[in-house]
């Protein structure tokens, strides 16, 4: 609605506001840490993270950087690379890190990270192009699109937020019979349907409702297994630097999914179209369904692994 009213900066001026609310009330409520334990906050590496970060995600939305300035997006691709390292470096030799990196480098741990990273592209990538579509204008002359309203478009998201809800509420109780990595697997085989569905039936609202209710119940059986793939092979005194470098790489793979999803739009957009062909949505899906049958196979050697340790 915000978006509707007062533009796209008005949605995230609120977001702004939140965060910032949010931050003033951690800072003054916070309690003061019990003596003898307090521990420096690594600026150092929350900031070369962030930068590190911000370059990935810039050159990864710029297609037109790549097209006319090669050499100016490699560079850059170079300087995000060595921060990355820099930021290693640094968090390997601080006494208080921001990321425990050796905690990280657990295959089991890495390769939960990695699904995530993956699955958290494929996630948001099905989720734009879904309230992409419905806001396609009807009379656009590309054969697809619902005409809808941005806060129209957004109550498409209803099934996601519902059933994503259902599954977080189920996978405790799942739990108990199946391992948490298989649990990952077959979310992500969920969320390969949702792209499946979209990618070959969208002639209709009731498909796209169908498709992000798909999704949205991967997606929620996901996050919420997630967290026991780490937790099972974290030592207890790093699980939240696990648990928080698990969230940063979901964030990175929510935010490349989204630019991945435009860079694939733009390039399925003919010369002097404002809107793509109907094929480059079909392409995106495909692309989603790849990313989720890669989350899937990491996922299963996460719980072939599992199993070779239990039952040696």
């Amino acid at each position: 609605m915000l978006a509707e009213l007062g533009g796209v900066r008005a949605a995230y001026g609120l977001g702004l506001v939140v965060t910032a609310a949010a931050l003033l009330t951690a800072w003054r409520s916070m309690p003061e840490a019990p003596e003898g334990r307090y521990a420096h906050v690594d600026v150092t590496g929350a900031v070369v993270l962030a930068a590190a970060l911000l370059l990935v995600l810039f050159l990864a939305g710029e297609r037109n950087l790549w097209s006319r300035h090669l050499a100016v997006a490699a560079g850059l691709a170079v300087v995000a690379v060595v921060l990355l390292r820099v930021w290693a470096v640094i968090e390997l030799r601080s006494t208080t890190p921001l990321v425990d990196v050796r905690a990280v480098r657990h295959p089991a741990v890495a390769g939960a990270n990695l699904a995530m990273f993956v699955g958290g592209i494929g996630m948001y990538l099905l989720l734009t192009l879904i309230t992409r579509y419905a806001q396609t204008p009807h009379g656009a002359g590309y054969g697809y699109g619902f005409g809808l309203t941005t806060f129209v478009a957004g109550l498409v998201l209803i099934p996601f937020s519902v059933l994503g809800f259902v599954a977080g509420k189920l996978t405790p109780r799942v739990r108990t019979r199946i391992a948490d990595p298989l649990l990952l697997a077959g979310s992500a085989v969920v969320v390969g349907g949702g792209f499946a569905l979209f990618a070959a039936a969208r002639s209709d609202l009731a498909e796209l409702f169908a498709a992000m209710g798909v999704l949205g119940f991967g997606v929620g059986g996901f996050s919420a297994a997630m967290p026991g793939v780490i937790l099972a092979v974290t030592p207890k005194s790093e699980t939240s630097s696990a648990m928080s470098f698990n969230y940063v790489v979901r964030s990175v793979g929510y935010s490349l999914g989204s630019a991945i999803d435009g860079l694939i739009l733009a390039a399925g957009t003919g010369p002097g179209h404002l809107f793509p062909d109907d094929s480059a949505y079909t392409t995106a899906a495909l692309v989603g369904v790849g990313a989720m049958a890669i989350t899937t196979l990491t996922s299963l050697v996460l719980a072939r692994r599992r199993s070779s340790e239990t039952n040696p």
